[in-house]
């Protein structure tokens, strides 16, 4: 168990853990509609199993998680493995070590679409330096967290390099590494002791920062788009907010939907984490990739003490997770206890 004497130690749990409990949640509602999670569940309030019809999450038992927390806890292994930096070929193999493994056991929750791309090209002989010049999904702000836990937020541009190496094989782009750079801010920023708001602020200026960084690709811009979401939901009742995000905002895979929509989870679930997940199990589309990025700053932002005992427990015994050991050592590259 965690030593609660450590309030880092209590946030970094609650960042990972947070990350799992909003993937888990969303993993049965995952690709459907808001009609079809209204018509099949009537409104998800905790762990369901995956529906049979769900070419995604079909089979797969209440409270299990999906390749958002595979691909977080691969980069937290490579951080911790290689005191804090990712080699970018090392990350190749593992994402595609992985993905063989899922195969194997024949899981349908496989690589996401710029992730796929990406390593195809790698496995034709692209330079893994050019492999991810066009990725502009959301799968590098989804597995990001674990930078999060690992590094301060200052100096802003130090932090943005160790953001970059997780984006660069993959989503070595001006969007996919705002916004990863914007969860993983957020993390670094509630791990550190903020609010969550100074934590969705941070979001903000690094997801401005990371836009500078990577190859240009067209789309609106996130930091921009995180603002204009916070305030698109600010003081909606639940359903009004659903209903703005869901149609608004966006839930697709595209960053530029996602990451603003996790951030509105965030602002009008407030300090309560699990409302957060709950909130994003219901939004439909790529709703377990929200619910993973709004569970682990809300997560971060409460600690692994704010999160419900049972769930966490949950989580542990389905999926044989032991956060404990990674946050340990991520938290030692950060110096922290």
């Amino acid at each position: 168990m965690h030593d609660p004497r450590h309030p880092a130690t209590d946030r970094a749990l609650g960042a990972l853990y947070g990350l799992a409990l909003g993937d888990a949640l969303g993993m049965p509602t995952q690709i459907m509609s808001r009609a079809a999670i209204a018509h099949r569940f009537g409104r998800v309030i905790g762990f369901q199993a995956g529906p049979p019809d769900n070419p995604v999450a079909a089979g797969l038992p209440a409270g299990s998680v999906t390749d958002d927390t595979d691909q977080a806890l691969v980069v937290g292994r490579l951080l911790a493995d290689s005191h804090g930096r990712i080699d970018p070929e090392e990350f190749a193999r593992a994402l595609l070590e992985w993905e063989a493994e899922m195969k194997a056991k024949g899981s349908l929750d496989l690589l996401g679409p710029s992730t796929k791309a990406a390593l195809d090209a790698v496995a034709r002989g692209v330079p893994v330096a050019e492999a991810g010049r066009s990725g502009t999904t959301n799968g590098a702000a989804m597995r990001v967290t674990p930078v999060g836990v690992a590094f301060p937020l200052r100096p802003l541009e130090a932090f943005l390099d160790r953001v970059v190496e997780s984006c660069q094989v993959t989503h070595d782009t001006t969007l996919g590494i705002a916004g990863a750079a914007a969860v993983a801010a957020a993390v670094s920023s509630a791990v550190d002791g903020a609010s969550l708001a100074g934590a969705m602020d941070a979001a903000e200026e690094a997801a401005a920062a990371g836009a500078r960084r990577g190859h240009w690709v067209a789309g609106a811009d996130i930091a921009t788009r995180i603002r204009w979401a916070r305030g698109a939901v600010a003081g909606l009742s639940e359903d009004e907010a659903v209903e703005v995000i869901s149609s608004l905002i966006g839930t697709s895979v595209a960053t530029q939907e996602s990451v603003p929509a996790a951030f509105a989870v965030l602002t009008v679930a407030g300090e309560d984490p699990w409302r957060a997940c709950v909130l994003a199990a219901n939004l439909g589309g790529d709703c377990d990739t929200i619910g993973a990025m709004a569970g682990a700053v809300a997560g971060a932002a409460a600690g692994l003490s704010g999160l419900p005992s049972r769930a966490v427990g949950t989580l542990r015994s389905v999926n044989r997770l032991a956060m404990e050991p990674l946050a340990a050592r991520l938290l030692a590259l950060r110096g922290a206890p």
